[in-house]
């Protein structure tokens, strides 16, 4: 493999915030393999501070992540001493376009640095929807492809393991194994990316995934009946964060459920898929204005997103065929074929944009895949969410699927107890009731 050049961090620390348990480390170490000092951020640790430097009028990840930045950087500061430099250390923070909150998180984050002159020279580096997240921002061009698709791939194999562990976890013979095997093949892949990722040779990943598969099938106990099955669908940091959600999912397994999460690499095939649909629309309209320069360049972004939808699926159905003949794990939703829900009953459009059309899609496909229960996790005073909740409430309740909005700002919900319990009464009863023929699914 030629060599590249070396990254524009080169020599700085980026800190990554750890929105998911499995995807943020396997991110990091994509992000090392290319050579940036990346790390994971511990998180939850500075909640307080993020709260108290935000109004409350913010979602609650952005006062997550703020103090997560807010407390590593003190940290390090007393860590190190004098010999601590705030310009060492670069700090990664996304964005989305459209109307969600999400897009503001770092301009805010940036306000807030400059009021601590000790932490004022730490900068911002930001990956956009806009692009489908390129990662020009971070790398030389003739680095960001290859980078791109080695961190596709970091994702597919984070949920993999999720989803490995959703299917074993609540038929484990002995409590934690799990755990422990999906934990020491996150330390596998993690050494094999940062190791080999940068050559884009997958098949080592691939292997671990379908022996992790294999191990996980061993620990269960398989004479033990299949539980009713619960979807998540929602806002991504909140339902991918179990210090945000509280848990939900392994609180949901307590109470005898078999949970499937809403996959990380979902929700980049969806930007990949909007790209699609915006560059062909931006296509038709130059044609019909005869606008030359701008044809020429609509073809082009709408070349380059077809066939970076065509890898992304061609990868993920390579990892997941695999894995599926050791373990029958949850396939992860095929986005296009999830705007088909919509359009059928003209209940949203994906042209609207935000997470919302995914999540209402998800959530019918769920449904039509038998599942027992859906859950809607979302940050408190959530747009997307909200709309999410006003059309899915009435839809699933005609189709009597069990449903639950689970809203999160940090603060202890004393009833929370009790409502997880009344849904999941909901969920069994679905169940009983679909196992008897007494309920279309």
């Amino acid at each position: 493999m030629t060599a590249l050049p070396p990254p524009s961090l080169a020599g700085k620390t980026l800190l990554m915030p750890n929105m998911s348990p499995t995807g943020s480390p396997l991110l990091v170490a994509a992000l090392r393999a290319f050579g940036v000092n990346a790390v994971v951020m511990p998180t939850m640790n500075g909640l307080s501070l993020g709260k108290e430097l935000t109004s409350g009028k913010e979602c609650f990840p952005c006062q997550v992540t703020l103090g997560d930045v807010l407390h590593y950087l003190a940290q390090e500061k007393k860590r190190l001493k004098e010999a601590f430099a705030a310009k060492d250390y670069v700090y990664f923070m996304p964005e989305a376009g459209g109307p969600c909150r999400f897009g503001m998180y770092n301009t805010l984050h940036r306000i807030v640095l400059d009021r601590f002159p000790e932490f004022r020279d730490t900068s911002i580096v930001t990956l956009s929807t806009d692009d489908g997240y390129d990662s020009s921002a971070i790398f030389p061009r003739e680095a960001a492809g290859p980078f791109r698709k080695l961190a596709f791939t970091a994702m597919i194999l984070a949920d993999v393991l999720d989803r490995i562990a959703c299917r074993t976890r609540p038929y484990e013979t002995v409590p934690g194994a799990v755990d422990a095997c999906i934990a020491a093949a996150l330390d596998d892949m993690g050494r094999e990316i940062e190791a080999s990722g940068a050559a884009l040779d997958f098949s080592p990943l691939d292997r671990l995934a379908a022996e992790t598969a294999q191990k996980a099938a061993r620990l269960m106990d398989h004479s033990l009946p299949r539980r009713p099955r619960v979807g998540i669908v929602g806002e991504i940091y909140v339902r991918s964060h179990p210090g945000s959600n509280q848990d939900l999912i392994r609180t949901l397994e307590a109470l005898g459920a078999e949970v499937v999460n809403a996959s990380l690499t979902e929700w980049f095939n969806f930007v990949t898929h909007l790209n699609r649909r915006d560059a062909a629309q931006s296509f038709q309209a130059c044609l019909k204005d005869l606008d030359v320069p701008g044809l020429a360049a609509a073809a082009k972004f709408r070349l380059v997103s077809r066939l970076t939808m065509q890898w992304q699926l061609k990868r993920q159905h390579a990892v997941y065929a695999r894995v599926l003949p050791h373990l029958d794990i949850a396939a992860d939703h095929d986005v296009a074929h999830l705007e088909t829900y919509l359009d059928s009953g003209r209940l949203y459009s994906f042209a609207i944009g935000t997470e919302a059309g995914i999540s209402i899609a998800g959530a019918l496909a769920y449904a039509h895949d038998a599942f027992d229960g859906v859950v809607n996790v979302f940050p408190f005073t959530c747009m997307p969410s909200t709309i999410c909740s006003a059309i899915l409430k009435p839809m699933l309740l005609k189709q009597n699927v069990p449903y639950l909005d689970s809203p999160h700002d940090g603060s202890n919900q004393p009833n929370r107890d009790i409502t997880m319990r009344t849904f999941m009464h909901q969920v069994g009863r679905r169940a009983e009731l679909r196992m008897m023929g007494g309920s279309k699914g």
